[in-house]
């Protein structure tokens, strides 16, 4: 993977980690925001900001495992790519050996 392409990535990472964050203090606001002037919380309210919480938590892992397993299958992808070129280049000299060997270049 080039410098860009990880940079672009880890980029990518801190832009959704910073999204959950702003999304996790928008709900900590809503839920501060919900007690009433007596320092209670309407009844259920608690309940509603956990579930949506939990919900932003999962989205955001989920997030994460496709762009952590897209990231693992480009790197095989790239490996497999790299041995291709590595045998056919291989495979070039040694054909140029045979060559050589054919005009009685070499001995």
């Amino acid at each position: 993977m080039s410098r860009s392409q990880s940079s672009r990535s880890l980029q990518f990472l801190s832009f959704l980690f910073s999204l959950s964050l702003h999304s996790l203090s928008v709900l900590a606001d809503e839920h501060s925001s919900a007690e009433n002037g007596d320092g209670k919380a309407k009844k259920g309210d608690g309940w509603r900001s956990r579930s949506m919480g939990i919900k932003i938590v999962l989205i955001c892992l989920g997030v994460v495992t496709v762009i952590a397993f897209s990231v693992i299958l480009c790197k095989i992808w790239q490996r497999k790519k790299r041995e291709e070129q590595h045998a056919r280049l291989l495979k070039l000299f040694e054909d140029d050996d045979e060559l050589e060997l054919e005009l009685g270049l070499r001995d």
